[in-house]
């Protein structure tokens, strides 16, 4: 079973979805104590859907309950509550063997995106990277302040701000200026979530040739305990998404 898609394409920006992907293996499914709901409900579904904006892409198909592989390797397997949310995970623990796996392919990730990176940055010279996540706005059934949920959080805490910044402040201009439903989208930056391990590897290995932007869009196109979806709100979404690419390559290109 594939653990990931790699697509490579054309041009300085790609899109990753590390979070998408809803598999197990069934060896570790036998073990898991939450149900499926559960796990869909701390996953990012549909933005591997939003991933297909670039080109190139990156979309994980195991699930984070398996290795998460936007947090540091050491803590990418969860064991205990305080790892998940305070949900108990595990009916029976996971063995070595099977953590080790699950590294294994969290190694293996890791070393794909350092070689297409390198390629893109020998190719373009600077480079994008979209690291599209989604966030859960309703914890215990309350709607949560919109005051320290905006719409669209931009984590930017792991780069050099001051080098990056006409590339991030480009972003988040297009984004705001894109129609959404007829108005701007709640943008903001570094108010939910700062960036995780995967923007923050980018920045340590490539810190003036990649810019990972982390975008979290609230989970406003899906109920989030439901699942149940609307997928023209998604499309809305791609659409806002794609309006950014144009300046985010002409920031590229000046750097």
């Amino acid at each position: 079973m594939p653990h990931l898609i790699f697509q490579r394409g054309s041009g300085p920006i790609v899109a990753a979805a590390v979070h998408d992907g809803h598999d197990m293996r069934p060896r570790l499914e036998d073990r898991i104590a939450i149900d499926e709901d559960q796990r869909l409900h701390e996953e990012d579904p549909y933005t591997g859907e939003l991933a297909q904006v670039a080109k190139t892409q990156i979309v994980g198909l195991r699930s984070r309950f398996e290795v998460d592989l936007n947090r540091p390797r050491d803590e990418a397997v969860y064991l205990d509550p305080e790892d998940a949310w305070g949900l108990k995970v595990w009916r029976q623990p996971p063995t070595e063997e099977m953590i080790e796996k699950s590294l294994q392919e969290y190694d293996a990730f890791y070393a794909s995106v350092e070689e297409l990176l390198k390629d893109l940055v020998e190719q373009y010279g600077h480079v994008a990277v979209y690291d599209l996540h989604s966030y859960n706005h309703r914890r215990g059934g309350v709607e949560a302040d919109p005051d320290l949920n905006p719409e669209v959080n931009i984590g930017t805490g792991t780069m050099d701000r001051d080098y990056w910044g006409p590339v991030v402040d480009r972003f988040i201009h297009d984004l705001r200026e894109h129609k959404y439903h007829g108005r701007s989208l709640d943008v903001r930056e570094n108010v939910k979530f700062q960036g995780g391990q995967l923007s923050r590897w980018i920045h340590e290995k490539f810190p003036r040739q990649v810019c990972s932007l982390a975008i979290e869009f609230k989970k406003t196109f899906m109920d989030e305990w439901t699942g149940e979806t609307d997928p023209s709100e998604i499309e809305v979404i791609f659409d806002v998404l794609s309006s950014t690419l144009p300046g985010v390559r002409e920031e590229l290109e000046k750097l």
